[in-house]
């Protein structure tokens, strides 16, 4: 195995020039094994079981994992759970990374983060904390991110019911190699209207958190995917006008906007996330989808590729077009 990619030079990440190549990872089939990794918090040992047996369930091969030492709210220590990550990346007997929850601490791989060879990635498969890592590997090598499912947050309640996943739309992130496909958003149009770009983005407080780092996302040609959990209407707002303050709804092609779960209003009357995001973002002159079934959403969770080239309709429920595929042969 080659040594562990960690630089121990300092300055910050080196960024690919604009237009750069954006790399893809080979597309999984029947016998493609993943291999669970703890970029963040722990998870429940059942959860973890279940969400593997039910990855096992849609044909695919699952690895054993050693658990980290936990270390307070950490899977483990800063350390460990970077080695394992660049160790699983390694691994030529392993075709793909599920996460097996969020949580935090995603954030404590990036700084000297180095992965070798940046040539070669893998699908990683999560969402919400794994924000910070998807918006790195962008930013630094032009990697292919897979927004969805994690063992313990989706994985394990099953396929098409509360709190689960997509079926569909995970099959053809990691699968499809012929063209692309129509994600139904299931949400609704906030501002109608139709834009092309890269699908980039996740979890709203993990993109405001990259605002100064050197993997601060590029927006500007993007479709910007923004979602979140447990929420003061006033704290989405506080967010967004940071987001808007920092340039980064400057050139975007359109938004992607999930659920906000218990995200409720303080008072009877009193503004909601929707309103929030309609008064901030409803003058940018985009398409809009708001409700979308993405990321934290009490519904199945769809998997979205990100930085692939996508068109969204806003219009009924919402439509991401995925004009190319999110993975090669």
């Amino acid at each position: 195995m080659r040594s562990r990619g960690i630089s121990t030079r300092g300055g910050g990440v080196q960024t690919p020039s604009i237009g750069a190549e954006v790399r893809k990872p080979r597309a999984l089939n029947s016998r493609s094994v993943f291999m669970p990794f703890a970029p963040a918090s722990a998870a429940e040992f059942s959860k973890v079981l279940a969400g593997a047996e039910e990855l096992r369930n849609l044909g695919f091969q699952v690895a054993d994992a050693t658990p980290l030492a936990s270390e307070g709210y950490f899977a483990g220590t800063a350390s460990g759970r970077r080695n394992e990550f660049l160790s699983e990346l390694e691994r030529e007997d392993m075709d793909a990374l599920v996460a097996i929850r969020g949580g935090y601490g995603s954030n404590y791989l990036l700084d000297d983060l180095e992965v070798d060879p940046a040539d070669k990635p893998k699908v990683i498969l999560g969402y919400s904390d794994l924000t910070s890592l998807q918006a790195f590997l962008w930013k630094r090598y032009r990697w292919i991110g897979f927004y969805g499912p994690m063992l313990a947050a989706g994985f394990d309640a099953g396929d098409g019911v509360p709190k689960g996943y997509d079926r569909e739309s995970l099959l053809a992130a990691v699968g499809k190699t012929d063209g692309g496909w129509n994600l139904k958003l299931q949400g609704q149009a906030l501002a109608s209207g139709e834009g092309e770009g890269r699908v980039l983005g996740g979890c709203m407080t993990l993109v405001e958190t990259t605002l100064g780092t050197p993997w601060e996302l590029e927006t500007g040609g993007a479709i910007l995917l923004l979602e979140d959990r447990g929420m003061k209407p006033w704290q989405v707002d506080r967010a967004l006008m940071h987001l808007k303050q920092a340039g980064k709804f400057e050139g975007v092609r359109g938004l992607i906007l999930g659920e906000f779960p218990e995200c409720d209003a303080a008072a009877t009357g009193s503004p909601t996330v929707r309103d929030v995001c309609a008064r901030i973002l409803g003058a940018l002159g985009v398409p809009i989808v708001y409700g979308a079934a993405v990321g934290h959403t009490p519904r199945p969770m769809l998997t979205v590729p990100l930085g692939v080239k996508a068109r969204l309709k806003a219009r009924g429920e919402g439509e991401l077009e995925i004009l190319e595929p999110a993975v090669v042969p």
